[in-house]
């Protein structure tokens, strides 16, 4: 008798020629519905609808069609069990060797701007999942291939056993499968959970693992996994050359790209990164000053550090990143000649990674016995909402540069004191354990060139201390949330010194 193999795909990636392949070379017989089926037709392949060989139709527009005993019963059948066989004889339905099946495509559709709950709810399978689960269940005796790139493995398995597979081989695949509907049902509850806050469980799970070489420690065993089915943010990024990525270089490369993503429709700029923390963060007229001046920012720390750009690599910035050593780079694209002049730095990793601006919606710790989770820090920079608490005020381009310094803040380690001079950081102070202490640092970094400065601080000053510090300092412009008890003390001072100060009413604490 010949094998039976099920098909019903959503996506009909290398459909046609794994049909053929299947039928031709091992004699399948292929059973299949909508419009998978009339794929098939299309190229000539042999096939047998679903509702012909149940003799039930397709019914609800489509949404019942391999809910059937004829199908599940096929597929869930035990070979070696005799009553199991009995059953399939009297009611004449044959056992199912193989299931290709993959589901509507629910995360791409979600992921479409302006896409209603009704449209979403529609791209949510039913028969799929069941189909896939009840396979990966019985995967003793059932193949199941959940993902057209599982394809040529299949066939090359088959090849090699001489028509046949090995358990191992498809006990590999019922994980794969039932992977990949565990994925699928968390993009169904993260979407459905959207305002409802908190939710009733928190769930992350992980696709496509890549071992690291080691974590944050060379003792520390580290693994990268995917989220989701569908490759975004970092999954997404093409690395073009370049030793393989570590787990630290992810996380700075995560730590820069959410900088850059401040500024991905500003003019050009450049974001250098250490320890996650930015060391460097500038705009200016062209990539390679903007370049420059992030790096002579502080070049110190550069060295070694993670480089971001809002614009495509061209030659001439190119061949200013080679003069120094650096982990990796990222931007959006990067022009022939500029990748021709990278090469001179092979161990130097270089991505490309075309949305900058795609970020998590939500943020997760573990902690001992449980998970910290809360939306990501991503509220949009809104400068309108701020209020000049000082008598003397800000021109518009005074206020462009406290925006500049204040975006930088949000992405610094808190207590975060950052400085800025014509849309450059001069000085930065980060993590430390008081306010004052990253103050002093972020001022002694900047020197002489406070004079006139912007100061930002992601926290508000609950004495007028760092105030009157920065005052001292040369410091001219200062951006911090607000909210102290305490905060006409600052403002007092601002005024007697003769500075200009704006509070957000909104901090970003980055602990």
């Amino acid at each position: 008798m010949n094998p039976v193999a099920l098909l019903s795909v959503s996506d009909k990636t290398g459909l046609v020629e794994f049909a053929r392949t299947l039928v031709e070379k091992y004699q399948f017989k292929i059973i299949s519905s909508g419009g998978t089926a009339a794929a098939l037709k299309q190229a000539q392949i042999p096939v047998t609808k679903v509702s012909e060989y149940t003799g039930a139709p397709e019914i609800l527009g489509g949404r019942v069609k391999t809910l059937h005993p004829k199908v599940h019963g096929g597929i869930l059948a035990r070979l070696e069990f005799p009553e199991d066989l009995a059953d399939l004889a009297q009611q004449q339905i044959p056992a199912i060797a193989l299931v290709v099946v993959n589901l509507y495509p629910f995360e791409q559709t979600i992921a479409k701007a302006g896409v209603t709950l009704e449209e979403a709810i529609e791209q949510i399978d039913i028969g799929g999942p069941t189909l896939i689960r009840a396979a990966a269940k019985n995967h003793q005796y059932v193949s199941v291939l959940s993902n057209p790139n599982q394809y040529s493995t299949y066939l090359q398995e088959m090849a090699e056993q001489d028509g046949k597979n090995s358990l191992e081989f498809r006990r590999s695949l019922a994980l794969a499968a039932f992977q990949h509907t565990q994925s699928y049902d968390y993009a169904i509850s993260q979407y459905l959970a959207q305002g409802a806050n908190p939710s009733k469980s928190f769930t992350l799970t992980g696709q496509n693992p890549q071992i690291l070489r080691y974590g944050e420690n060379p003792h520390q065993p580290a693994t990268w996994y995917q989220l989701g089915d569908i490759p975004t943010g970092w999954s997404n990024a093409q690395q073009i050359q370049g030793k393989e990525l570590s787990y630290n270089n992810l996380l700075d490369l995560e730590a820069a790209r959410a900088i850059i993503a401040e500024f991905v429709d500003d003019e050009p700029t450049a974001v250098i990164v250490k320890h996650n923390n930015p060391c460097g963060v500038a705009i200016a007229p062209t990539l390679v000053d903007a370049y420059k001046n992030a790096f002579n920012a502080d070049s110190i720390s550069a060295f070694g550090g993670i480089v971001a750009f809002n614009r495509s690599v061209d030659a001439t910035t190119a061949s200013a990143l080679t003069t120094t050593f650096l982990e990796c780079i990222v931007a959006p694209a990067y022009d022939p000649q500029a990748l021709e002049i990278l090469k001179a730095k092979p161990n130097l990793r270089v991505l490309a990674l075309p949305n900058l601006s795609y970020g998590e919606t939500s943020t997760a710790k573990v902690i001992a016995g449980g998970i910290l989770a809360q939306t990501s820090d991503d509220t949009p920079v809104n400068p309108e909402t701020w209020e000049v608490v000082t008598t003397l005020k800000p021109t518009a381009i005074e206020m462009a540069e406290m925006v500049f310094a204040w975006k930088v803040s949000r992405h610094i380690k808190s207590n975060a004191i950052v400085i800025t001079s014509d849309r450059t950081t001069i000085g930065i102070g980060a993590g430390q354990m008081n306010r004052v202490g990253s103050a002093q640092i972020a001022l002694n970094q900047a020197g002489d060139k406070a004079q006139g400065a912007t100061l930002a601080s992601d926290g508000f000053f609950p004495f007028d201390d760092s105030v009157k510090l920065a005052a001292a300092a040369g410091i001219r412009f200062i951006v911090q949330p607000g909210g102290s008890l305490r905060d006409q003390d600052s403002i007092k001072a601002a005024n007697e010194l003769g500075l200009i100060m704006a509070v957000t009413h909104i901090r970003h604490f980055l602990h």
